[in-house]
């Protein structure tokens, strides 16, 4: 039985004044389908991901997400970003609120939950990142990687249907970026739909049902990993992986 399509990208183009940035994008990504985007700096990947929930505004073509169109509408932005989670390279907690505090914010303010039911729901993903013992502390008292599951767990916490990972551990000490994939790892195990730009290619083997490499705007090239890794088609993506492999 095929699975539906939950995100349906068609000749996506987007510009940043005179850059074009995201060049006639095609993409298709099924319910639970788990998605890693490569390629060099600068090749629109992490463009492509903030594009999926508005958080940049694409010039031509069409984004569906969960049958909803993203346009100038705010109602179906708002939609289709109560089903999505966003995980950024930089954390985004805000400081002055504890750990507690930061993961039932969205819940009782966008999901109109009650306190009593948003902290539950918190204990609960901040046991699943293994963390619950900091839920009272503030985040510039945690680890970098402790902030990042944090920040996981707060897009958990408001039920999401798919996970976006922009560069999740670029910004970790190499020591902490383990324990990030690992939480990673598990969610995608238990059939999270996930769209992951990463450079981890061990996570990729691991996890990715499809490996999308970008350059230049465009999808270069998209493969399960084993044929991805082992037998590149393009010369520009054996490139990238001969500089990025060890």
């Amino acid at each position: 039985m095929t699975k539906p399509l939950v995100i349906s990208v068609k000749n996506l183009d987007k510009w940043f004044g005179k850059f074009h940035v995201l060049q006639g994008i095609n993409l298709g990504v099924t319910q639970g389908e788990k998605i890693v985007i490569c390629g060099p700096s600068g090749s629109g990947k992490s463009t492509l991901v903030r594009c999926l929930n508005r958080l940049e505004v694409h010039q031509k073509g069409e984004i569906v997400v969960n049958g909803i169109e993203l346009t100038d509408n705010v109602k179906n932005v708002d939609s289709v970003r109560a089903d999505i989670g966003m995980v950024f390279q930089h954390f985004n907690l805000f400081p002055h609120l504890t750990i507690l505090e930061n993961l039932t914010l969205a819940p009782i303010w966008v999901r109109k939950m009650k306190r009593k039911e948003a902290e539950e729901i918190a204990f609960h993903y901040l046991e699943r990142v293994q963390i619950q013992e900091q839920a009272m502390k503030f985040p510039g008292q945690l680890s970098g990687g402790q902030q990042q599951r944090v920040a996981i767990a707060r897009s958990l916490c408001m039920k999401p249907k798919i996970m976006l990972f922009d560069e999740p551990t670029s910004a970790l000490d190499p020591e902490m970026v383990k324990e990030v994939l690992e939480v990673m790892v598990d969610l995608a195990k238990e059939g999270m739909t996930m769209i992951v730009v990463t450079h981890e290619m061990g996570f990729a083997k691991e996890v990715a049902d499809r490996v999308i490499f970008m350059d230049d705007g465009k999808i270069i090239e998209e493969n399960e990993p084993g044929p991805f890794f082992s037998d590149p088609q393009h010369d520009r993506t054996k490139l990238f992986l001969s500089q990025i492999l060890i």
